[in-house]
């Protein structure tokens, strides 16, 4: 009964109702009312009908029902209907079947600027990026005119490839368009320069907007934070707060990456407050972001808290978790927290496994490592990645495993990266091998990775061995190069404000208390049995001079502003940009003993919690 009054009914209350149905996500419904309407004499009533259920698929990602509707179309008078073909490509692009969209678009008799900008943008989004930007060079030789959402995908398309120049082709032609002031394109060119790395365009677009959304604000702080401007991506979070802007879980999500890559635990725990007030705690990505930035602060107490706290415990947060113990030196609670992992049911991926490598080869387990590396595809069906191969050779590398390092690389399947030879190298300089470490730095070269750090690192093993001439040489080759050593450098955050210090740094207004205080640790060290390690000093010089050398090196002065700077029995904490060097190692040492204070240090690999004469490395680093 109900049927036939439906079928009495006008077309365009079908039309209506099936409207009503899909934006009230009853689109299942409107589906079936669809068929009543194939006997319709009103062509635009059909054609509105089939475009409504279309974008209930689209927007419920409902692929095989999408399908469904599309093979029905095929047997109507409508297959060939620029509005229906368009609601086709959306709804495939939407559930992110790029190929069946890119069908439905090339078989188009017609097309218009919104066929075009549903092409494009479903391959800007859907990892097609290049492709996207040949569509669009398509689209305007074809004299189809783009509008703002074409522009917008096609900015995004950019970003994504890290296309600067085309970025700023584009740039021009919406500036031509006249489309420079409207929001969405403003906060894609933000997003697109930030990602290109062009800070001062993307600050300049940033500017110039009228009105900025929350996705402005997010993609120029994480913009300054990805291209090594931290100290302006927290002026620039701070400044959003100032104005009333609240952020979202994207923006503080970014801010506490900026936290990490600085370790400013201060400023991290100060985010995690507004995370608290804003009610973000049981955002799994935020979650992730929060145990990531403690631990990355070497704060590995905190950090547990978060993921015992956490609501949502799913691969990403658990991997986190894992990775921040094995960096943090304790890699024993790593392995048992992967055990757990697979007991609650939770399938590690590749990153999961990246972390357990780095927890074996820290701690010397070769055994556990080779059986975990062994896993990945014979109990998980993870095939192993440049990283994870990278990880073994470090793995039998530090234990000293060299022939069975150089017989794994021979191993693998596809020609080693520039990465893998790096550990041997490294590996070769610990244990004293400086023909394998010439080997190693050979295939590095051989790869075209003409950088300091292949000769710095060769270098270093010949002046482990006492092979000055070759290290001479090896200086040489630099110098004719044009090749220079990465300056070292350490940070540490006091009262929310980073300080910066060099080798024999004399800038820091408190030059004076600061060499004063070392000076005075220096003789205390002395008196408790420290000796100076020299041995990678790459100069031919007198003991004497090789500890003069030594004795200033940027990690002792940050820690030494550290020491005068804080409240006696407080946590140090100080991050390197390279590999601490030995002596500074052994130094700190000592220095924890004597001030009876914990010192963490976190250098270009890893974290060293030195307490009581002690580190978390156990000297296995």
């Amino acid at each position: 009964m109900a049927n036939g009054l439906i079928r009495n009914c006008h077309g365009s209350v079908l039309v209506n109702t099936i409207n009503k149905l899909c934006k009230e996500g009853q689109w299942k419904d409107g589906i079936n009312m669809l068929y009543l309407l194939n006997n319709e004499p009103d062509f635009e009533e059909i054609c509105n009908a089939y475009g409504f259920v279309l974008q209930g698929c689209a927007k419920a990602e409902a692929l095989t029902e999408g399908k469904h509707v599309h093979s029905h179309i095929i047997k109507t008078r409508i297959g060939q209907d620029r509005f229906v073909c368009n609601h086709l490509v959306n709804m495939y692009a939407k559930c992110r079947s790029i190929e069946d969209a890119r069908q439905v678009f090339d078989k188009m008799p017609q097309r218009n600027v919104v066929s075009w900008t549903a092409i494009i943008a479903g391959c800007a989004q859907n990892g097609h990026a290049a492709e996207a930007l040949e569509l669009f060079d398509k689209m305007l030789a074809d004299g189809v005119r783009a509008n703002d959402f074409t522009l917008a995908s096609v900015i995004n398309a950019c970003a994504t490839l890290s296309n600067l120049e085309k970025g700023k082709s584009v740039h021009d032609e919406i500036k031509r368009a006249g489309l420079e002031t409207n929001a969405v394109i403003s906060s894609a060119l933000v997003d697109m320069y930030a990602k290109c790395g062009s800070l001062e365009n993307a600050r300049k677009v940033f500017d110039g907007m009228s009105k900025r959304d929350v996705v402005s604000w997010t993609s120029l702080i994480v913009g300054y934070t990805e291209n090594g401007y931290a100290e302006k991506a927290l002026e620039l979070f701070a400044q959003k707060f100032h104005e009333g802007l609240k952020p979202d879980h994207f923006t503080l999500s970014g801010i506490l990456s900026t936290c990490s890559r600085i370790a400013g635990l201060g400023q991290g725990k100060q985010v995690h407050g507004h995370v608290i007030q804003m009610g973000f705690e049981c955002n799994g990505m935020i979650t992730s972001a929060l145990i990531d930035m403690y631990t990355k602060c070497g704060d590995i107490e905190d950090a547990h808290n978060v993921f015992d706290k956490s609501s949502q415990q799913n691969v990403v947060s658990w991997s986190a978790m894992i990775g921040g113990y094995a960096h943090n030196g304790r890699s024993k609670e790593a392995l048992e927290l992967f055990e757990e992992m697979i007991l609650a049911g939770i399938k590690p991926n590749e990153v999961t496994f990246l972390g357990v490598l780095y927890a074996c080869s820290h701690a010397g387990f070769v055994t556990e490592g080779c059986f975990y590396f062994g896993s990945m595809t014979r109990k998980y069906g993870i095939s192993p990645n440049e990283r994870h191969y990278t990880c073994m050779v470090d793995l039998l590398g530090r234990a000293g495993c060299l022939k069975e390092a150089e017989i794994f690389i021979k191993q693998i399947p596809s020609k080693p990266v520039a990465a893998v030879w790096a550990a041997l190298l490294s590996a070769c300089r610990i244990h004293g091998n400086t023909e394998l470490a010439k080997h190693a730095a050979d295939q590095l070269l051989g790869l075209k990775q003409q950088v300091a750090t292949t000769y710095i690192a060769l270098s270093n093993a010949y002046a482990a061995d006492g092979r000055w001439e070759d290290v001479a040489r090896v200086r040489n080759v630099m110098k004719q190069k044009g090749l220079r050593k990465e300056p070292g450098c350490s940070w540490i955050e006091v009262k929310n404000k980073m300080h910066a210090f060099f080798v024999g740094d004399r800038g820091h207004p408190q030059k004076e208390e600061i060499y004063a205080m070392l000076q005075k640790l220096l003789g205390q060290m002395r008196e408790a049995g420290y000796v100076p390690n020299t041995s990678l000093v790459l100069h031919d010089v007198e003991e004497e001079q090789k500890e003069m050398l030594v004795a200033h090196h940027s990690e002792k002065l940050a820690v030494t502003f550290g020491l005068i700077s804080t409240s006696p029995g407080t946590s140090v904490r100080v991050l390197k940009n390279l590999r601490a060097c030995a002596d500074c190692h052994d130094a700190i040492k000592f220095i924890s003993r004597i001030v009876e204070r914990e010192i963490i240090v976190r250098d270009a690999n890893r974290f060293h919690h030195f307490r009581d004469g002690n580190c978390s490395c156990r000297n296995y680093w």
